[in-house]
């Protein structure tokens, strides 16, 4: 009994001995020799180690420091996984320099196996790039050394900032990671909300627990200067230590698993497992309460109060003469063309300079003067005008796609603000960012769920943003069969809505050869001639686009019949819904119509020996409708197919139903007319 415990003792310490070690710098040979993932050999890249540590530290005259320890050590298994060798670090700049955050301590290096021994290359300074994003924020960039296939990357750093705003931490990626350490400390003054992200597939354990802090004070000036900078600022302590309880979060994870990519995602991020923390108040000793996010009100009320919002809506001095003269004629009761015209104004007067921001950047005023603006510069200056026209217009706070979708009440949630008209029986949302917008069709980054509307006596409700409005693509085919196997022929195409905002976004800088070559990719052989594009940049009418054609492989002749797909090169041929299951819903982002007329003219001396019938397929009754009409009319065939998509988002658990509706739907379009000679 003994010796089989003692062989156990043996074997437990042999295994701790041999253990990873995740101290920075020991980067392993076997690490290194490791081919592929031993659970997802497809993953071109994995997270070994991945440590995140939040903590605060309180500094004289500055108050309660925030620490974001960061450190990662990651396998490139081949190139498509060279692109985790760049990090991308974003940073908050104040106005004052206190509250903009600096990275500190940062280090980094790749580990390269080389006849048995492990090589590190350091990164170099000019490895190193800064940027200014925007007026609030720049981001750090750094690419690793010499990266090859089978390679090992290794970084850490700190964020230091004096903000209370936690970033979200994330428990999941693109890639899976092996083992990942978290923790998260806050001093009793703080109080966080907490939500682990309820759409995510995989939720990580969390410890909470307590630990002890100290505050040494040197003086009472440094202690209230330091409070005073975060809320506090009239405890009357003159020197001496205060000791103070942490809130602590801790999670140890092994094996997570990564976000799967699917097609139609709306935004993966959504359904990333990670940890929202939103700062709701602060409470000093001897001092009142500072409530912050603790409902939308309380975030709506305190975006509107920011001088950058709710003062910029009050300013009219910098427009007032163009608008009066702009408006000069048209009836104070007309108020969409008033709406129009001031919607047109601003579009063609300030332009986006491509950033996001629900407050003004520079100010509506040095925005409508210098001709550009970030986002919330435009839209406010909208909201603005639009209320100075006599019209019930508010500015609608918005989370664009890739800022996710706030689950809790807070203030970094939204990135993006759009103007809301209300009129008696509807609201038409506006954004003046893009050339190509309209009334009610917004830039499809924007289309995220719900946006908070804020009115001018500071109170809020959400207003839906997906689309209501049908997008419509209708086709007219004229199909000439030639007895050389050829086709020849006419095609007209109209559309509405979104789907000519995104002929417009795809064209707009495209000359004719450029659309014609871009019309004939992937159609096979074909040759594409008097293109014409009809209200291009009426952006107010439906785009028609039409052109002629020759297809020199539009039959097959096999036995001597000749056998023809009737929508030839407009067929859909492949069904993008193959997996077995799917995680995440398909967003199609806003409701579809398409309708395709052919009508085919059979050649010279055949007639036919069969064709596809007509059908009716439905998706969830009146969610999803495809039908396929075919009929003969002599020497001429017609062909009816439409498909109409009512819901705009597909969940997971009618994936298999819609999988099999979208399959029936492509083999019905790849079907074919078969010919025989006469």
């Amino acid at each position: 009994m003994m010796k089989k415990l003692l062989a156990i003792a043996v074997l437990i310490l042999a295994q701790t001995i041999t253990a990873q070690n995740y101290k920075f710098g020991k980067v392993s040979e076997e690490e290194l020799l490791e081919k592929s993932h031993p659970d997802y050999p497809e993953a071109s890249a994995a997270i070994l180690y991945s440590k995140n540590q939040v903590s605060f530290d309180y500094q004289q005259g500055k108050g309660f420091v925030q620490n974001n320890e960061v450190h990662q050590r990651i396998k490139i298994y081949t190139k498509e996984g060279f692109d985790y060798a760049t990090k991308i670090i974003g940073l908050y700049q104040g106005e004052r320099s206190t509250y903009t955050e600096d990275i500190i301590g940062l280090k980094a290096y790749t580990y390269n196996l080389d006849g048995g021994k492990i090589i590190k290359d350091k990164l170099a300074k000019d490895g190193i790039f800064k940027e200014e994003t925007n007026k609030y924020r720049r981001t750090t960039k750094f690419t690793m050394p010499n990266i090859k296939e089978g390679c090992v990357i290794e970084f850490e750093y700190t964020v230091q900032s004096q903000l209370l705003g936690i970033d979200d931490i994330t428990f999941q990626q693109l890639i899976p990671i092996k083992r990942m350490e978290f923790k998260v400390k806050t001093p009793e003054y703080f109080k966080y909300s907490k939500l682990l992200n309820p759409r995510a597939s995989f939720i990580p354990t969390i410890e909470e627990t307590k630990e002890s802090g100290r505050i040494i004070i040197t003086s009472r000036a440094s202690f209230t200067a330091g409070l005073s900078s975060q809320g506090g600022g009239r405890n009357k302590s003159s020197g001496g230590t205060i000791d103070y309880q942490a809130d602590v979060l801790i999670g140890n994870m092994d094996n997570i698993p990564p976000l799967k990519a699917e097609n139609y995602v709306d935004n993966l991020s959504n359904y990333q497992a990670k940890l929202i923390m939103e700062l709701e108040e602060v409470a000093y000793p001897s001092e009142p309460i500072k409530y912050l996010s603790t409902s939308w009100e309380k975030v709506t009320k305190t975006i509107y109060d920011d001088t950058d919002f709710g003062d910029q809506l009050k300013k009219d001095n910098y427009y007032k003469d163009d608008l009066n003269a702009l408006l000069s004629g048209v009836p104070q009761t007309d108020l969409q063309q008033r709406a129009a015209l001031i919607f047109n104004h601003v579009k063609s007067k300030v332009k986006w300079n491509e950033y996001f921001g629900y407050t003004a950047e520079q100010g509506v005023a040095k925005a409508y003067k210098q001709g550009s603006g970030n986002s919330g510069d435009i839209n406010l200056m909208l909201t603005s005008m639009l209320r100075y026209a006599g019209l019930d217009a508010n500015p609608v706070l918005v989370s664009t796609k890739s800022n996710g979708i706030p689950l809790i009440p807070t203030r970094s949630g939204f990135n993006y603000v759009i103007s809301a008209i209300q009129l008696e029986d509807s609201v038409i949302l506006l954004d003046a960012t893009r050339k190509f917008t309209t009334a009610n069709i917004l830039p499809v980054s924007t289309l995220n769920w719900l946006g908070r509307l804020i009115k001018e006596d500071g109170s809020s409700g959400w207003v839906d943003l997906i689309p209501k409005m049908t997008s419509k693509e209708s086709v007219s085919l004229n199909v000439k069969l030639n007895s050389d196997l050829t086709a020849s022929g006419k095609v007209r195409h109209q559309y509405t809505n979104y789907q000519a905002k995104n002929i417009r976004n795809r064209f707009s800088n495209y000359n004719t050869d450029e659309i014609i070559k871009s019309l004939e990719k992937d159609k096979g052989e074909i040759e594409i001639s008097d293109l014409e594009l009809e209200h291009m940049y009426d952006i107010g009418e439906p785009i028609n686009e039409s052109y002629s054609y020759v297809l020199n492989d539009a039959m097959e002749d096999i036995g001597g019949n000749l056998y023809v797909t009737p929508l030839l090169f407009l067929a859909s041929e492949e069904n993008p819904f193959k997996q077995d299951t799917r995680s995440y819903p398909i967003d199609f982002v806003y409701p579809i119509e398409d309708k395709y007329m052919v009508n085919v003219m059979l050649p010279e001396g055949y007639a036919v020996e069969s064709m596809p019938e007509s059908v009716k397929y439905q998706f969830n009754g009146v969610d999803g409708e495809f039908t396929y009409l075919a009929k003969q009319n002599g020497n001429f065939l017609q062909f009816i197919v439409s498909l109409d998509l009512n819901k705009t988002l597909i969940l997971p658990e009618e994936y298999e139903q819609f999988k099999e509706f979208y399959q029936l739907m492509i083999e019905k379009q790849t079907e074919q007319v078969v010919l025989k000679k006469i």
